[in-house]
C-alpha cells in the first residue's frame, strides 16, 4: 500500500503546487479578495499534506523530529481539516455576496479551529511516551479509543466541509452566469465527492475493528479516492480563471483552421482580381501558416472574397448552377453541402468565363452566391468555407482525371 501512495501522492503535491503557483499570480490585481486568499492557502496546504503523506517522506519527519506520528497529524490537520475549510470559504464568497459571506465563512474558520484543537488533544492523548510510530497511523490504531475519537472528529470535519462544498456548487451552478464558473462548480462538486468517499472509509474503520475486520485491506482507496479527488478540486476551483483563455484560444485556433481553408479559394480570386486585396501579402505561402493577427485577417480575407464574387457576378451562368446541382443530387449531397458545391462550380466556372473575357449575355440574370442573410459574421464565415473547401474538392477532381 505504502507503493501505491508513493505513487499517488507526489503527482498530487505537485498538482497542488501548480495550482498554488497559478494563483499565486493573481494576487498581483487582487490583494484583497478573500475568494483568491482562501484558495491559494487550500492549495498550499493540501500540497504540504501531500507530500506528508508520500511514506518515506512521513518517516523522516517523524524521525527527525523525534515525535512519533507527527506527519500524520499534520496530513489530517493540514490536507483535511483546514483545506477543506479554507475551500469551503473560496466558494462561499464565489456563491454569496460578501455582506453574506463574511459570517459564513467566519463560522466555518471557528469551526475547524475548535476541531483542530480537539484533535491535536485527541492525538497528544492517545500517544504515550515511548509509543514506536506507525505507518498507517488511523488504522493500526483505531481500537484505541482517543485514535477512533480522533478518527471519527477527522472524518466528520474533513467530510462535511466537502459536502457543504459540493451542495453549495451545485445548488449555484445553474444560476452562475459565466460559463466557466458554472462548469468548475460542477468539477469541483465530482472532487469533493471523491473526498467524501474517502471520509467514510477512514470512519468505516472505526467500526470495521470492532467486528474484527482488517481495514487496511480496503486502504488503497485512500490514495485512488485522494487522487481522483484533488485531480477534479484543482481543475474546478482554478477553471474559471483558466477556462476563458481556453475558450479564446479554441476561437483562435478555429479562425486559424478557417483562414486556412478559405485560402485557396482567395488565392484564385486573388490571382484573377488583385483589387480585392486591402494590403497585397508579402508571402503568400508565409501568410498562410502564419497565425499572427489571425482574427483580422481571417475578417479581411472574408470581405474580400465577397468582393471577389461580386465582381465576378457577370460572369456566372445560371446553366452552371443547373449542372452543378443535378451533380451534386446525383453525389448524394443536400441542404447546405449541396449549396457550396454549386457555388463552387458558379465560381470555377466565372474565373475561367473572366479569363476568356466571356461574360454572360444577361449579367443581371446570373445568381451570385447569397450571403448570410442576417449578417452573422460566424455564419458567413462557415458559408464561405463550405464553398472553398468544395471549390478544392473540385480542383483536385480536376486535377485527378488529367
Amino acid at each position: 500500500m505504502g507503493d501505491l501512495k508513493g505513487v499517488v501522492f507526489p503527482p498530487c503535491a505537485v498538482l497542488c503546487a501548480l495550482a498554488f503557483l497559478y494563483k499565486v499570480r493573481d494576487l498581483r490585481q487582487h490583494r484583497r479578495d478573500p475568494a483568491l486568499l482562501a484558495l491559494i492557502a487550500a492549495f498550499l496546504l493540501k500540497g504540504i499534506s501531500f507530500t506528508l503523506s508520500v511514506p518515506a517522506v512521513s518517516a523522516g519527519v517523524d524521525r527527525h523530529s523525534g515525535v512519533p506520528n507527527l506527519a500524520a497529524l499534520g496530513i489530517h490537520l493540514l490536507g483535511g481539516v483546514s483545506s477543506s475549510a479554507a475551500i469551503l470559504v473560496a466558494v462561499t464568497y464565489w456563491v454569496h455576496p460578501a455582506r453574506q459571506a463574511r459570517p459564513r465563512a467566519r463560522a466555518w474558520l471557528i469551526a475547524a479551529a475548535a476541531c483542530a484543537i480537539a484533535m491535536v488533544a485527541l492525538w497528544l492523548a492517545a500517544e504515550p511516551r515511548g509509543h514506536g510510530r506507525s505507518a498507517h497511523y488511523i488504522l493500526q490504531n483505531v481500537a484505541n479509543p482517543a485514535v477512533g475519537g480522533y478518527t471519527l472528529l477527522y472524518a466528520t470535519a474533513f467530510g462535511a466541509g466537502m459536502l457543504e462544498i459540493a451542495l453549495l456548487c451545485r445548488r449555484y451552478a445553474k444560476a452562475a452566469g459565466r460559463q466557466w464558473l458554472r462548469w468548475g462548480m460542477a468539477t469541483t462538486q465530482i472532487g469533493a465527492f471523491c473526498c467524501i468517499v474517502y471520509c467514510a472509509n477512514r470512519a468505516w474503520a472505526v467500526i470495521a475493528v470492532r467486528f474484527g475486520l482488517n481495514p487496511l485491506q480496503w486502504e488503497a482507496l485512500t490514495p485512488i479516492a485522494n487522487g481522483i479527488g484533488i485531480l477534479f478540486l484543482a481543475a474546478g476551483l482554478t477553471m474559471p480563471s483558466w477556462g476563458p483563455q481556453v475558450s479564446e484560444l479554441r476561437r483562435r485556433t478555429g479562425n486559424f483552421v478557417a483562414y486556412r481553408r478559405l485560402h485557396p479559394l482567395w488565392r484564385d480570386l486573388y490571382s484573377a482580381i488583385p483589387d480585392i486585396a486591402l494590403s497585397p501579402p508579402a508571402s503568400a505561402r508565409l501568410d498562410r501558416f502564419t497565425p499572427r493577427d489571425i482574427d483580422y485577417r481571417l475578417y479581411r480575407l472574408v470581405i474580400e472574397i465577397q468582393d471577389g464574387m461580386l465582381v465576378l457576378r457577370p460572369y456566372m451562368d445560371p446553366e452552371t448552377a443547373v449542372a452543378a446541382a443535378r451533380s451534386a443530387r446525383t453525389a448524394g449531397l443536400a441542404g447546405e453541402n449541396l449549396d457550396a458545391a454549386v457555388h463552387a462550380a458558379q465560381v470555377k466556372a466565372a474565373l475561367r468565363a473572366r479569363k476568356d473575357n466571356l461574360p454572360m449575355a444577361d449579367a443581371t440574370s446570373a445568381a451570385a452566391p447569397a450571403a448570410d442573410e442576417d449578417g452573422d459574421y460566424r455564419g458567413e464565415v462557415s458559408r464561405l468555407v463550405g464553398v472553398a473547401q468544395a471549390y478544392t474538392a473540385l480542383g483536385r477532381r480536376k486535377r485527378s482525371s488529367t
